[in-house]
């Protein structure tokens, strides 16, 4: 009875910190993102230096050097490889550097853990804020390229802030319990450095659900949360196509958001009180 409280408590709570709270969060962020690039020349240039390059890489690689000039889609649609592949990195990069940063940000700012008055609550969401000024860059330069191969912004558009919110809250879910359990277990740390590599590939950015003929095996793939996200992005950008009808996939992606965001809140509730004493 005591454990059922215990959760419901967090349940309520973290949001209610979260929001009193949003003015420091926002200031906060702000400085994480410059603090990162301190002390360079070109400052927080860089942080948006890295998306530009990728898009120029890519480029010139998959369509200059290897000439795949298109990826073939259900349908006989045809899409230009290269934006095929940035716009499904924009979520997968925010995704990796969001989760990398959520997941040690107690470790980081070890000195206001130890403030007794201090909500540190808010620090997993500070550094995903932070990682979203670099993806909201990326994203503008997906639609610009998207823009020069002829798909233009239109109503479908406008759901990259679904998308991006949806993005923001699944992060943010998982970073609470991954920063709350590196404290006592650091090589979780390089365990998710691992699984981000073993996921880019199980989530479909360098190549297509379309391709694999297995309803079985693409059943399997969609447990992957992420598919709805990367897939919905290309469905804003260039595919003109509804989140709402894709509402099976909706319906788990929420609910698979909606129980980590749960767990997580639960598990920083219960170790919080030994955060201090371990770090």
């Amino acid at each position: 009875m005591e454990n059922k409280k215990t959760g419901v408590s967090a349940i309520k709570q973290l949001p209610m910190e979260l929001w009193q709270s949003r003015r420091l969060i926002w200031k906060l962020a702000k400085n994480d993102f410059k603090k990162r690039y301190a002390g360079s020349y070109m400052g927080v240039v860089w942080g948006f230096a890295q998306p530009l390059v990728t898009v120029l890489m890519y480029y010139l690689v998959f369509d200059k050097i290897f000439g795949n000039k298109t990826m073939a889609l259900r349908g006989g649609v045809e899409v230009p490889f290269v934006l095929f592949i940035t716009v499904g990195l924009v979520p997968w990069f925010f995704f990796s550097e969001a989760l990398n940063h959520g997941t040690m940000a107690l470790i980081e700012y070890s000195y206001l853990v130890k403030k007794v008055v201090f909500k540190i609550s808010i620090l997993p969401i500070i550094k995903v804020i932070a990682a979203t000024f670099s993806h909201i860059f990326f994203l503008a330069l997906a639609i610009i390229l998207a823009c020069v191969y002829g798909y233009y912004p239109s109503v479908y558009t406008l759901q990259v802030v679904y998308y991006g919110a949806c993005l923001f809250l699944l992060v943010l879910a998982m970073s609470y319990t991954t920063c709350a359990v590196v404290v006592f277990f650091k090589d979780l740390s390089q365990i998710i450095s691992i699984g981000l590599q073993i996921g880019m590939w199980a989530t479909p950015i360098l190549w297509s659900l379309d391709a694999i003929n297995s309803p079985v095996v693409v059943a399997l793939l969609k447990l992957n949360p992420l598919v709805y996200i990367v897939n919905g992005y290309r469905d804003a950008v260039y595919g003109r196509h509804w989140f709402f009808e894709d509402l099976s996939g909706t319906l788990y992606f929420w609910a698979v958001t909606i129980l980590l965001f749960i767990l997580g809140a639960v598990i920083f509730k219960k170790l919080k009180v030994h955060f201090a004493d371990v770090i």
